[in-house]
């Protein structure tokens, strides 16, 4: 039995359909470029502390980063 070439293209089709709808749209998240703060002294302890502080600095958020704790700021690039 030979399944004809409108068959199969329908049921591909469906397929996909079915993927695409289960699998829901892709998120795409814009780039964050990060800069130290200038403000911010000592080790970085505390993540609310530290994206405060960036505030101050004109950034969105901050970030402990690296093994010496540094207050790093993120702003979208």
């Amino acid at each position: 039995m030979k399944l004809s070439l409108r068959l199969i293209s329908a049921i591909l089709l469906s397929f996909m359909l079915l993927t695409s709808t289960v699998m829901g749209p892709v998120k795409v998240e814009a780039r964050v470029c990060e800069t130290r703060s200038q403000k911010f002294k000592g080790p970085c302890v505390s993540e609310n502390n530290c994206a405060n502080v960036c505030q101050t600095e004109g950034f969105p958020d901050g970030d402990c980063n690296g093994i010496l704790r540094r207050c790093y700021c993120n702003s979208p690039c």
